[in-house]
């Protein structure tokens, strides 16, 4: 693979620098992650367990209000908004961005507090932090090449995403069960890819340095993971979570 021929391009020295380097990125990727994943959290339990909040965005019969409809758009906007204006913003500027998307979500998963029990949602966060960190140790030790999933996965994404939007319309049970197993399956997939996705891009740029490009990079990276695990989670609750 390609990382491990740039490594051996360099002398030992600089070698031990970007092993450490290295380290020191994927650290500051999960940490980012966690900080949104706490955020997300954070708000969609303080909305979702509150009647008076969730009535903003919910009506008593379950269905959304206008802005509903909007918390759970938004955060599908500013994912690519994010990619469109990334280039154009400090490493400062995409990290608080990051946590504004974070709270967006948190917004748009809120109902899940008031339609699963606290336990079956905390079970289902469980089991997505030991799959997902399976997977994403595996992406980031393995020698396979991954990359020739990108594609693959990334087509099975946008078809998802325009399944998902269909059936918000249509309400097939059917439907939606086709999309949690296929939905599952593909952040499943990513997360692995992602993952080595990070680690080689480290590596390729690891010589230069540039400090502007790896704070952004890590973001990106945190960003990728973070909407793989929220994704993994949502679609096993369908599966694990009991209703209230």
């Amino acid at each position: 693979m390609a990382q491990y021929d740039t490594i051996r391009s360099v002398g030992v020295g600089a070698s031990a620098r970007i092993d450490e380097g290295l380290r020191a990125h994927m650290n500051k990727v999960y940490g980012l992650m966690s900080v949104a994943m706490l955020v997300t959290f954070g708000v969609a339990w303080a909305v979702g367990t509150s009647d008076a909040l969730l009535s903003i965005f919910r009506t008593p019969t379950g269905g959304m209000t206008i802005l509903g409809w909007v918390a759970m758009f938004a955060p599908l906007a500013m994912v690519f908004a994010f990619g469109a204006l990334i280039n154009r913003l400090s490493a400062a500027a995409a990290q608080l961005f990051f946590y504004v998307f974070a709270a967006a979500m948190g917004l748009s998963i809120a109902w899940i507090f008031k339609a699963f029990t606290g336990v079956s949602v905390a079970q289902t966060f469980l089991v997505t932090s030991i799959a997902f960190a399976g997977l994403s140790l595996y992406g980031y030790v393995t020698k396979r090449d991954l990359s020739g999933m990108g594609t693959f996965l990334m087509m099975g994404l946008i078809g998802l995403i325009v399944a998902s939007i269909v059936n918000i319309f249509l309400g097939s049970g059917a439907l939606a069960f086709a999309i949690s197993v296929i939905g599952l399956l593909i952040f499943a997939g990513l997360t692995a890819f992602d993952t080595q996705r990070i680690k080689t891009d480290y590596i390729a740029h690891a010589q230069s340095m540039d400090q502007e490009w790896l704070g952004k990079s890590a973001i990106m990276g945190a960003l990728n993971l973070y909407l793989n695990f929220i994704n993994m989670f949502m679609f096993l609750l369908q599966f694990l979570g009991n209703r209230e």
